[in-house]
This record gives C-alpha cells, sequence and structure tokens, in this order.
C-alpha cells in the first residue's frame, strides 16, 4: 500500500465524523393552543383541516372526531359566514360530549372581523384563529379589518396564526416591492421578490399584531407556496428572519402520490434543518375517501425521520421472484391496520407501545436479518422454501408458525408483547 493511500479518508477521522439525524430545532417562541404547545421545546404538531360545510354540525362533528381519533392535534374548520360561525360552539360542545378536547382552529378570509363581532360564543370557543393577511381586506379597510381581528384576539386571549399564501398575496406590498426592486443596482429576479413579498407580508403583519398588543408567544407564521423548492427558500428565510413558531405546509399539494411526494419532499428538507413546529399535508383526497390520509402521511413522515412516534411501524419486503405469494404483502397490510386501530386505546393503557418496531419479511435472504432487527419479526417462506414462518422477539427466534394461521397466530404475537413490555403490570414493575 502506497504511503498516500494509507491515509485516512476525511470522512474516517474523528473530526469529520458525519453526524445522522436532524439538525437541533429552531429555538422559538413557545405558544400555547388551547391544551397543545407549539414550538419551543414542543415536538414537531401535526394539524389538519375539516372539509365538510361547517354549518353542518354534525357533519362536521364527526370529520373532527375522526381525524383527532387518527391522530391530529389540532384541527382547522372555515368559518366563512354566520351559518358556521353560529355552528363552531355546537361544534365544540358536541366534541366535548364526546370526550373530544382537540383544540378548534377558525380559518378566517374577507369578512372574520364581521362573523367574530356577530357571534361572540364562536370567538370564545375557537382555540386559535387563522388570518390571511392577503385577503383580511382591501384598500384602506384592510389594516383596519386586521387591527379588528387582532383585537378579538386579544380580548378572548387566542393565539393567532398569520398564514400568508402565494395565491393570495398581497398584490399593493408586492407592487411596492417590484418597484424597489427596479431601484436596485443589481435587481433580483421575478421570483425572489414574489418570494419577499411573501415573506415581508408575513412578518411586517406579525410586527403589526405586536404593536396593537398581541404577545409575540401568541404567534404563528406560515407562508405557503405549491413549489418545493420554492417553500424551502421561503422558509429558510423566514426562519433566519424571526423566532416566531412556524406552521409548514405545502399548499394545494395535490391528490394521491404526487401531494404525498411533494409534502414530503419539501417538509423533510425543512424539519431536517431544524425548521418547522407544526406541520398539515395538504393532500386532495380521492372522491369518497377518508380525510384522514393527511394525518396518516404527517404522522408518518415525523416517524420515519425519527422525530416523533405515533404507532408501530411495519418493515416490509417489498417483494422480487422470490417471492411469488402475496402473502406476505397480505400479512403486511393486516399488521399495519392492526396496529394503528390499536394505538387510540394503547396510547392510554399501553404507553410506549407507538416505538414498536415490526418486520414482515417473504423468504430466507432478508428476512431473518431483518426480523432479529426489529422487535417483533416474521421471515415468510419464498418460492419454493420450506413452509415454515419463524418469528423472532426481541432478536432471538421465539416460534415458527405453520398453517393456516399465521396471521392470527403472529397478530396475537404482537398483543401479547404489547400486554408484557407496556401493560399495567410492565409500568408497575
Amino acid at each position: 500500500m502506497s504511503a498516500m493511500s494509507a491515509q485516512p479518508l476525511p470522512c474516517q477521522s474523528e473530526a469529520a465524523a458525519p453526524v445522522f439525524g436532524p439538525a437541533p430545532r429552531r429555538a422559538t417562541r413557545q405558544v400555547r393552543v388551547g391544551g397543545i404547545a407549539v414550538g419551543g421545546d414542543a415536538p414537531v404538531v401535526v394539524q389538519s383541516m375539516t372539509n365538510t360545510d361547517t354549518a353542518d354540525v354534525a357533519g362536521t362533528t364527526r370529520q373532527v372526531a375522526e381525524l383527532w381519533r387518527a391522530g391530529s392535534e389540532l384541527v382547522r374548520v372555515t368559518v366563512n359566514n354566520a351559518e358556521s360561525a353560529a355552528a363552531v360552539p355546537r361544534i365544540v360542545e358536541k366534541l366535548a360530549m364526546m370526550g373530544i378536547s382537540v383544540p378548534i382552529i377558525g380559518d378566517f378570509h374577507y369578512n372574520g372581523h364581521q362573523l367574530l363581532a356577530a357571534e361572540p360564543a364562536c370567538a370564545e370557543a375557537l382555540a386559535k384563529y387563522r388570518i390571511n393577511p392577503g385577503n383580511v381586506g382591501f384598500g384602506r379597510k384592510r389594516d383596519t379589518q386586521f387591527a379588528q381581528l387582532i383585537e378579538f384576539a386579544i380580548r378572548y386571549d387566542k393565539p393567532v396564526r398569520i398564514g400568508a399564501n402565494w395565491g393570495s398575496l398581497d398584490q399593493a406590498l408586492a407592487a411596492q416591492l417590484m418597484d424597489e426592486n427596479a431601484q436596485r443596482a443589481v435587481p433580483w429576479d421575478a421570483g425572489r421578490v414574489l418570494r419577499e413579498a411573501l415573506i415581508r407580508s408575513a412578518l411586517d403583519s406579525a410586527e403589526r399584531a405586536v404593536e396593537i398588543g398581541l404577545a409575540r408567544e401568541r404567534i404563528v407564521l406560515s407562508a405557503k407556496v405549491s413549489g418545493v423548492q420554492e417553500l424551502v427558500a421561503v422558509y429558510r428565510d423566514l426562519a433566519l428572519r424571526s423566532d416566531f413558531a412556524l406552521h409548514l405546509g405545502l399548499t394545494e399539494a395535490g391528490i394521491g402520490s404526487k401531494g404525498i411526494v411533494a409534502s414530503s419532499a419539501a417538509l423533510a428538507v425543512l424539519m431536517q434543518e431544524g425548521i418547522g413546529d407544526t406541520i398539515r399535508i395538504s393532500l386532495t383526497p380521492d372522491p369518497g375517501a377518508s380525510r384522514t390520509q393527511e394525518v396518516i402521511v404527517a404522522q408518518e413522515l415525523l416517524q420515519t425521520m425519527g422525530l416523533r412516534a405515533f404507532t408501530p411501524m411495519v418493515t416490509a419486503c417489498p417483494g422480487c421472484g422470490r417471492t411469488t405469494s402475496e402473502f406476505f404483502q397480505e400479512l403486511a397490510k393486516v399488521v399495519q391496520e392492526h396496529v394503528r386501530a390499536k394505538m387510540p386505546e394503547w396510547k392510554i393503557t399501553h404507553p410506549g407501545a407507538e416505538n414498536l418496531t415490526l418486520a414482515v419479511m417473504g423468504c430466507i435472504v432478508n428476512g431473518p436479518g431483518e426480523s432479529r432487527h426489529a422487535n417483533i419479526g416474521i421471515s415468510l417462506p419464498g418460492t419454493g422454501e420450506t413452509p415454515a414462518a419463524p418469528v423472532f422477539v426481541d432478536g432471538e427466534k421465539s416460534v415458527t408458525l405453520r398453517g393456516e394461521g399465521i396471521a392470527q397466530d403472529f397478530i396475537g404475537i404482537i398483543d401479547g408483547y404489547v400486554e408484557r413490555k407496556f401493560g399495567r403490570d410492565a409500568h408497575a414493575d
């Protein structure tokens, strides 16, 4: 070996060893939204939004309950007319009767100042107000109507999310910044000017709210766009220029895999850099599909990044020519659905079960190894292999399953493990 080749590579030195995991969370002021902490040292919070007519009390209550059961920690509802404003207190009351205390956020556009004035019970029942500075009002009325909304927040001691949006950008501010840009020795490109307008809309509105009397610890900011790279650029800049808690979301992300991939790509980059205190995955649901998918995607994004744990996650074989049977696919789905369905109960009676790791593998190549890495794993027989499925518990082979009842037996092993490790008797020890 030559003298040159014997030298350690830079990545081999202790000083240059790679650091794994996300950067430390950006330091922010902490905001209390009902009983939920956002920002500061609190974990990243999952939120969602209903798509029912808020005036439909029964339908909205039902959907809020579904979102909460799926794991949404904050739920936003549209408050756009007198009927929806009048419905809010009734929705909150019905949720309380069901034992559901999830904070409800009111989404206001154009006429929020009028609705809160006309329905003080709505102003009181909501846990937070969301205000878009781009459409709170127009012309000379804008500042007055924004001030009225902030005054309601102060009167009822409610936090506010000041949420600027690419689709409803303050055109007067955008025009002003375009004029200023024309005077620069080296003008910015139009995209940068519009990003600056979006950021300034949020920051200037927040400072105006503080001048009116709203505490900085009662303000959350967001500045949403629909492009991945634009969102990353906007929030990096916003994070450098303020210490307000930030809500992340790719607006109008889209339907199906496109929406999931785009949202995950943008939010993962930001959260890896320590940016973001609450998130929403703004998916367009398939026709007739449950609204809860956006909650599940948000949870899985946080969990796969190692930021939080919500439900046992299943490592599963993707399949290849060695796995012509579909049984391993079916079992992986059954296991994931079973543990997700059990989590509303387990998070109360078996705290810690959300950290459980499971593996469902389809053949002998990686099956035993992956199964040993999980708390509980099963290695199913591949094509031409002996029809037996060894189960590994905490790295040790526990039992070999055979026959038609493998799925039921494996579920039983999981439930028994949860009871032993996370049940009342385990915590008493």
